[in-house]
């Protein structure tokens, strides 16, 4: 993780949270009043956050005593004490929420990743994520896939071409889409295709893509078709396919399942706050 980055998001997000300061924990408390927050699973489920813990209290008191005891991964079971933290009471009550907020958030997604890993376990297809991510979180949220045991897709518009429906209807078909990049992008980008018929998936593989996407086939109709795309393409299957269906997506024999749900519907998993003077 770009720890430059994750510091500036940190101080954007408490700036929107503390503003001019916690009016009750400074009114309530003395400066140098000291005390210990103990972090702790309310449910079972996979941690993802440790540099949040890490970065975000010393953010505000560099003083801060962390004690982590679980790493990104770890299987949580409830009751399970993630960290103790000490220091300043004003500092550890400012921080609460934010932090409180982004590891649940981030635990969330790594658990509902591990649950589609194991779906696919025996079998040689990966799961990935998708750009579905919350707006200033995605470098926080495909981090979380990754502590789950997931791929990240491509992180923006930026690293990875993506032929749509509208790109191929606009270049007039998917041979000129592909000449037309081809010739003005370097030899490092990656080209990926989303396929919905026979006729397209044979004009992508006479492209020679990098990456075909099977976009909203069924498992059935992947099946019939793979065999005609030889090894050096990567095959992928996406398109509102859920954690149900994901074992018959890994049998039509895909290197990649996609899948936006882990970013926009995986439920934060509980995890409290206890502070003791």
């Amino acid at each position: 993780m770009n720890t430059l980055k994750l510091r500036a998001l940190l101080e954007q997000f408490f700036l929107e949270d503390i503003g001019n300061g916690d009016i009750t924990a400074q009114h309530l408390f003395a400066r140098n009043k000291q005390g210990n927050m103990q972090l702790t699973a309310k449910a079972p489920g996979v941690f993802c956050g440790e540099e949040i813990i890490q970065h975000g209290f010393t953010l505000l008191n560099s003083m801060m005593q962390i004690n982590i005891q679980h790493n990104n991964g770890d299987r949580l079971v409830t009751g399970d004490e993630i960290a103790v933290i000490t220091g300043p009471m004003v500092d550890l009550l400012q921080a609460e929420r934010v932090i409180l907020n982004l590891i649940q958030r981030m635990s969330g997604i790594a658990t509902v990743t591990s649950q589609a890993v194991k779906l696919v376990q025996g079998t040689n297809t990966k799961i990935c994520d998708t750009r579905k991510t919350t707006p200033g979180l995605r470098m926080l949220e495909k981090h979380a896939v990754r502590c789950g045991g997931g791929y990240n897709h491509r992180y923006g518009l930026y690293d990875t071409v993506m032929l749509k429906d509208n790109h191929i209807l606009f270049a007039k078909s998917i041979t000129n889409a592909v000449e037309t990049l081809r010739a003005q992008l370097g030899h490092t980008v990656k080209i990926e295709i989303e396929v919905e018929t026979e006729e397209q998936l044979r004009e992508a593989i006479a492209n020679k893509v990098d990456i075909i996407m099977f976009d909203n086939c069924s498992p059935t109709t992947i099946t019939s078709w793979i065999n005609q795309v030889p090894s050096s393409i990567i095959t992928e299957a996406s398109g509102g396919i859920e954690l149900s269906q994901i074992p018959a997506y890994a049998a039509s024999g895909v290197d990649y399942i996609s899948l936006g749900y882990l970013t926009h519907s995986a439920p934060s998993l509980d995890i409290s706050a206890t502070v003791h003077i």
